[in-house]
């Protein structure tokens, strides 16, 4: 919570107190100020955020008397009572047992607060009797409009709209010009991907975003961000969120964030992904980035685990570069080969065996041995996991099903996929010994797992023979050149995947139409190929080396050889001398070359345009 309160505003009001430390009357002017501040939580649940944030700013508003009492040089009693009320703490939550839980405890969190004013100045304001507690609205954040809940400018009582009375003894409206309020939404709105939302929160979605038809695919929380960003329109107000990291990655991005960094409003802070849980009984931990967005920042913070960076921009990847957005490719921009998921099976459970599963069919008729394959999937890829499959194809039906150990696999097929919900399904029933895919390779297959560790330098990716199924748990290019292999398996292309590619946790998930159609890869001479193959070929060579060690413990980070080490070093610069000719010199300026590039070849720019890039 203080990651999201302190560079949404604490740190402002704390930066101005230290510029006015010598001066009484800007230190008055300051508590003046936090007069004038809201606290609006638009999920608010039980009223964490705003508890926290009530105590921070009587906790800061207390060191500020303090100091005005030593300039004054006496603690004048006066001076000393607090100008921060619960009517400033606004919130909307949809439970309503939740309201009420937040509105008591923001009783006694301003209780607590009057008990430590009293104990170092000596007076307080009483808590008794209970006249006012936050304005903590119950009902649907999605549908009400926030302006309703929490107005923009600063509501007056009785006594300050009204004057005494007129020569008629008539109460007398004065005529009080608005006052702008200084207004900073904060909170942990519900996540809820899409496939986990109810009927109730897509059709929230659909509401909130009316406007658009490419919605269907966004988060739950994307309303709250979406209807934030409408709500600090054209003012200087200020809000920030912890989000699941899910909004920053894969498709989301082009879909949401040019719906809310424009030419009004940008990010002015982000903490990039990390890993947050509550202290629920078995709460899992989720991982999360934390937003902040205003209009016209002074400037602009990158915050990583172990940093602090003032950047230029912040666009929708979390990323110092300008706002930009990936959109999915149907094929390479780079005119890469085809690439596709590998072989769904389709409710073909029985045609799958283990290792144990094999000998025993094969030793009850060594005639099944024709019809098995090796299966290999992303986890059976990088940690050699032996398992199998039935292949057969057509021609081959008659021959197979005289084999009663084959023809009782196919028959349960059968009964399983008749026996689904799914139409698709049941209408594979009349082929049962088949996946549904039947891809395979002529020659042979690069495989890509569609999972991979993010500890990882580089994701496992290799070649499989001809006689290797892969299935949909992994990604796969048939019958390419190996050249294809080394562009793949390069620290480049790492670099792209983990910027604009989708995340399972903080896991690297793999998509072919948005990390490997839309990757950024110069043409290049039969010359250049020939090089790389040579680079490629050798860590294939490398691999072999270690042949009883699974890919997992090769490329895990703290017990890569050496070796293997150096032949991704040298594929490396060879991948990086097809960019540039000056080699880059950290990630930064790798990212920003392929998003350049990105830019340039999604917008028609010639080839001398990319050209001049490889000259930079």
């Amino acid at each position: 919570i203080m990651k999201v309160i302190n560079p949404l505003f604490m740190n402002g009001v704390r930066e101005d107190f230290q510029k006015a430390y010598n001066d009484l009357g800007k230190l008055k002017k300051l508590q003046q100020r936090l007069a004038k501040i809201k606290i609006f939580d638009p999920a608010c649940g039980s009223g964490n955020f705003l508890i926290i944030a009530l105590k921070q700013l009587k906790l800061f508003e207390m060191e500020l008397i303090q100091r005005m009492a030593e300039l004054n040089k006496s603690k004048n009693l006066q001076m000393n009572l607090s100008v921060i009320y619960l009517k400033q703490f606004y919130g909307i939550e949809i439970d309503d047992f939740a309201c009420e839980i937040a509105r008591l405890s923001l009783w006694l969190a301003e209780h607590q607060m009057n008990c430590k004013f009293k104990e170092e100045f000596g007076v307080t304001r009483p808590t008794l009797p209970l006249t006012q507690s936050g304005r903590i609205v119950c009902g649907n954040a999605c549908r009400l409009k926030w302006e309703d809940v929490c107005p923009k400018y600063i509501e007056r009582s009785a006594e300050e709209e009204f004057a005494n009375s007129d020569l008629n003894n008539t109460p007398m409206k004065l005529n009080i010009p608005k006052e702008v309020a200084e207004i900073y939404l904060l909170g942990n709105p519900p996540y809820v991907g899409t496939r986990n939302q109810k009927e109730d929160q897509k059709d929230d979605i659909k509401h909130v975003f009316c406007k658009w038809t490419d919605y269907k695919n966004l988060d739950y929380i994307a309303c709250w961000f979406y209807l934030a960003k409408e709500y600090i329109y054209n003012s200087q107000n200020a809000f920030a969120f912890v989000t699941t990291n899910s909004i920053t990655q894969g498709e989301q991005v082009a879909i949401l964030w040019p719906k809310i960094i424009d030419v009004d409003t940008e990010i002015f802070f982000a903490y990039t992904s990390f890993k947050w849980s509550n202290n629920a009984k078995n709460q899992a931990g989720v991982t999360c980035n934390i937003i902040g967005i205003k209009s016209n920042p002074k400037q602009k913070l990158l915050y990583t685990t172990n940093t602090t960076k003032i950047v230029e921009n912040i666009n929708g990847y979390l990323l110092d570069f300008k706002n930009i957005f990936i959109k999915r490719e149907n094929c390479s921009i780079s005119g890469l080969p085809s690439i596709s998921y590998g072989n769904l099976t389709g409710g073909c459970n029985a045609l799958l065996l283990t290792e144990g599963e094999k000998q025993e069919l094969v030793l009850e008729n060594p005639n099944s041995q024709s019809f098995i394959r090796p299966l290999v999937g992303s986890q059976e890829f990088i940690k050699n996991i032996r398992r199998f499959c039935l292949w057969i194809k057509d021609k081959d039906l008659d021959a197979a099903l005289k084999i009663p150990g084959i023809k009782k696999r196919i028959d349960q097929v059968r009964i399983d996929r008749l026996n689904t919900h799914s139409a698709d399904l049941q209408k594979l029933a009349s082929r049962p010994h088949q996946f549904r895919d039947m891809h395979e390779a002529k020659n042979h297959s690069i495989i890509i797992p569609i999972v991979s560790s993010e500890t990882r330098k580089y994701i496992p990716i290799g070649f499989l023979g001809k006689e290797t199924i892969i299935p949909n748990s992994a990604l796969a290019i048939y019958d390419a050149e190996s050249w294809v292999f080394g562009v793949l398996t390069s620290y480049m292309h790492m670099i792209w995947v983990n910027a604009i590619g989708g995340k399972l946790e903080t896991r690297i998930r793999y998509s072919a139409d948005l990390c490997y159609n839309t990757f950024p890869f110069p043409k290049i001479t039969d010359a250049q190929k020939k090089k790389i193959e040579l680079y490629a070929n050798k860590i294939l060579e490398v691999r072999e080396k270690y042949f009883t060690k699974t890919l997992a413990e090769l490329y895990d980070p703290d017990k890569m050889p050496e070796d293997l080490a150096e032949a991704h070093h040298n594929l490396d610069l060879c991948i990086e001398s097809c960019y540039k000719k000056k080699p880059f010199e950290n990630d930064d300026q790798r990212l920003k070359h392929l998003f350049k590039m990105y830019e340039l070849m999604t917008s028609g720019a010639k080839d001398e345009d990319l050209e001049q890039l490889e000259l930079l």
